[in-house]
């Protein structure tokens, strides 16, 4: 250690010894030293290459992010930055988890309170304390913003099957901020509770209604139930099944609840392993036509279904394909406006077929090739249309897209 010239002076003068110097000025360090020492820093880089076949990039409703915009061309998708002091065993354990995001997908992720303009390309996708109180098993906490608890896919596309995302994973909401609480019954079933502001993103936001101010009380209230089969199970090892609701007020909506079922399920056959998800949402938004000032449809009698079966293959070290096809239904709105009349007055009816293989080529990347065929079952035809001329005028769309994503 250094001795500067403050600490000769004082000790010269006889105010206090350089012992004594030493020990005052090393403890805070070493605290500082201790806490840093057991933070982690970890993230990726999320790029891609989209090709949309035919003439016609105006249109693609039902996609998430790689959407119109991103079409017939290179992307940057998102980077992520993670600071994370994982919770310990010990008794009172702390931590916490700070997850940044920069990039054209860090605004759809839409988490800013303070509608920061998307040429920034920045969001908050976690930023919460983590607690554990000694409990029976140990009952986690987090307390502040947070990921939603429901959904078989993750915004961090590299934990998905597929690159795109599904038509479930666009009727999820995306994060919460509040409390909750977290705890692992035995070694095959865990529940979490927890409360929030509101239903949808948006870091502290406060829920409204569309006639004005929600009551301070109302709150949205998250719950959901794992079980994942144990070793005793034989080749269902690590099999997982999930349920989760959360029910509440989004930002200038109605009440808008959240259902969702899923889980994955090995197979005898090694390498392979199936998956099946059901996400269903009602209520919400009173949409308002802007030219007569009418809502679209009755305020709260929205919904939305979508189902997902999943198929993923492990070929070896280096090779492993999945496919997915989901297919979902709603109120016109959900995802386009199908009589293009500005009246909610017909269903979106959309199904996709996707096809994804990942080749581990580098070391830290991801590599895949992706085939997505959608279509619109109810006859219309929602996809295409040109900058000069940009009504739909496709019933299907087929994208091939190239992932590489760089984790560290």
């Amino acid at each position: 250690m250094n001795v500067d010239l403050r600490i000769l002076a004082f000790t010269n003068a006889g105010a206090l010894s350089l012992a004594s110097v030493v020990q005052a000025d090393e403890h805070p360090m070493s605290q500082v030293v201790t806490t840093v020492s057991s933070t982690t820093l970890s993230g990726y880089v999320d790029t891609s290459m989209i090709w949309k076949a035919g003439t016609g990039d105006a249109n693609l409703p039902g996609r998430a992010f790689d959407r119109v915009g991103k079409l017939d061309g290179f992307n940057l998708n998102v980077v992520k930055l993670k600071l994370e002091k994982p919770v310990s065993d010990e008794l009172w354990a702390t931590g916490y988890k700070v997850s940044l995001l920069f990039g054209p997908d860090a605004t759809r992720f839409n988490t800013s309170a303070n509608a920061i303009p998307s040429a920034y390309d920045f969001s908050v996708e976690e930023a919460y304390v983590a607690l554990s109180v000694p409990a029976g098993n140990s009952i986690d906490f987090k307390v502040g913003s947070f990921t939603t608890i429901i959904g078989y896919e993750s915004f961090e596309s590299y934990l998905n099957p597929n690159y795109s995302r599904s038509f479930g994973w666009q009727l999820e909401p995306t994060q919460h901020t509040g409390l909750l609480a977290s705890y692992k019954a035995s070694d095959a079933v865990s529940i979490s509770a927890g409360i929030a502001n509101t239903w949808n993103a948006g870091i502290n936001a406060r829920a409204t209604r569309a006639t004005g101010p929600a009551t301070e009380s109302e709150k949205t209230y998250l719950a959901s139930v794992s079980i994942t089969a144990p070793e005793s199970w034989g080749f269902l090892s690590g099999s997982a099944w999930y349920a989760g609701l959360i029910d509440g007020l989004a930002g200038n909506s109605q009440d808008t609840t959240s259902l969702y079922a899923g889980g994955s399920l090995k197979t005898p056959l090694e390498g392979l392993s199936v998956g099946a998800a059901f996400d269903y949402r009602f209520g919400g938004a009173s949409v308002i036509n802007a030219a007569t000032g009418l809502p679209f449809y009755t305020a709260g009698n929205s919904w939305a279904y979508a189902i997902a079966g999943y198929a993923s293959f492990q070929a070896n070290e280096k090779w492993k394909f999945n496919i997915r096809g989901d297919y979902t239904e709603g109120t016109d709105g959900t995802f386009y406006d199908r009589g293009n009349d500005g009246l909610r007055n017909l269903q979106n009816r959309l199904g996709a077929l996707t096809l994804t293989a990942d080749y581990a080529l580098w070391a830290n990347v991801v590599s895949r090739a992706e085939l997505r065929w959608d279509h619109s079952t109810s006859g219309d035809k929602p996809y295409g249309g040109t900058a000069a001329s940009p009504a739909p005028n496709q019933r299907n769309a087929v994208t091939l897209a190239l992932n590489l994503i760089y984790k560290f």
